[in-house]
C-alpha cells in the first residue's frame, strides 16, 4: 500500500512538471506566431489563478492564459483588507529594477553625496543634452542640503554614437566626474583624452529598466519616476520632509 502511495505521488508530481513545461513551451510558441524575433525571458504563475506572468526580453512583461490564447496587457492587482489595492506588477517591477540597479558598480557612478546624514538616495539616468536634465542638475545642492544623494548614470538618448555619448564619455573619463558632469551640463566642452568608460553599459542597464526618456530617477527601493521632479517634490516622494 505504501509502495503505491508513493508511486502515486511520483506520478502526480512527474505530470506536474511536465504541465509546467508544456504550457511555458506553448505559451513561447504561441508569442513565435506573432514575431519570432520577441524573446521569452520567463513563464511563471500570476498571483491570480489561471494566469500566466510572461516577461519579455524587451523588459515589457504581459499576461496569458495556459493555452497561450488570450493575452492582456497592462497592471495586475490585488484588493487586501489591509492596503486595499495593491499593484502587484509594479512590485515585481520595482524588484527587478532594485535587483539590477544593484549590480551597477558603485565606483562607476556620478555621485553628489548628501550633506550631513544621508536620508535617500536616488539613481537618475541623464543626458547632459536634455534640457530637463540640466534643469534637475540645477536642483542637486538643494537635495544634497536635504540629506538626499544623487547618483548619476549615463542614458544618451540618441544611442551608441551620437553627440552626448560623446560628451558623456567626456565625463566619465574625467579626473573629477562631478565637476565634469557640472561643466558639461552648462554647454562647456571638456578637454580629456578617450578612456574606456561605463556609458554604453549603463545605457543598456536603462534600457533593461524600462528607461525611456531622460531625466529618469529610480530610488533605492526601485521604484521608477521618469520625468523632472523639483527638489521639494522628489523630497516628498521619498518620505522627506523639508
Amino acid at each position: 500500500m505504501r509502495n503505491k502511495l508513493l508511486m502515486a505521488s511520483a506520478l502526480l508530481s512527474i505530470s506536474f512538471m511536465a504541465s509546467a513545461e508544456s504550457t511555458e513551451e506553448r505559451i513561447k510558441q504561441q508569442i513565435s506566431k506573432i514575431d519570432q524575433r520577441i524573446p521569452v525571458v520567463s513563464v511563471t504563475p500570476a498571483k491570480m489563478a489561471g494566469l500566466y506572468e510572461v516577461e519579455l526580453g524587451t523588459g515589457e512583461t504581459i499576461f496569458a492564459d495556459a493555452n497561450g490564447e488570450y493575452f492582456l496587457l497592462g497592471q495586475l492587482y490585488q484588493l487586501t483588507d489591509e492596503k486595499g489595492f495593491v499593484n502587484l506588477s509594479e512590485q515585481k517591477a520595482n524588484g527587478q529594477r532594485q535587483a539590477e540597479m544593484a549590480k551597477v558598480p558603485e565606483k562607476d557612478l556620478v555621485t553628489f553625496k548628501a550633506e550631513g546624514v544621508e536620508k535617500a538616495s536616488v539613481f537618475v539616468f541623464t543626458d547632459v543634452d536634455c534640457p530637463y536634465c540640466r534643469k534637475l542638475h540645477e536642483e542637486v545642492p538643494k537635495l544634497q542640503s536635504m540629506g538626499i544623494s544623487v547618483s548619476y548614470l549615463a542614458f544618451p538618448r540618441q544611442g551608441p554614437g551620437s553627440p552626448a555619448h560623446k560628451k558623456m564619455s567626456d565625463i566619465w573619463c574625467s579626473t573629477n566626474r562631478t565637476e565634469a558632469m557640472t561643466q558639461s551640463k552648462q554647454g562647456k566642452d571638456l578637454d580629456v583624452e578617450a578612456c574606456e568608460n561605463p556609458v554604453l553599459k549603463q545605457y543598456a542597464v536603462g534600457q533593461k529598466v524600462g528607461v525611456t526618456g531622460t531625466p529618469a530617477i529610480i530610488t533605492s527601493e526601485g521604484q521608477l519616476l521618469p520625468g523632472y521632479m523639483p527638489a521639494e517634490r522628489l523630497a516628498a516622494a521619498l518620505g522627506i520632509k523639508p
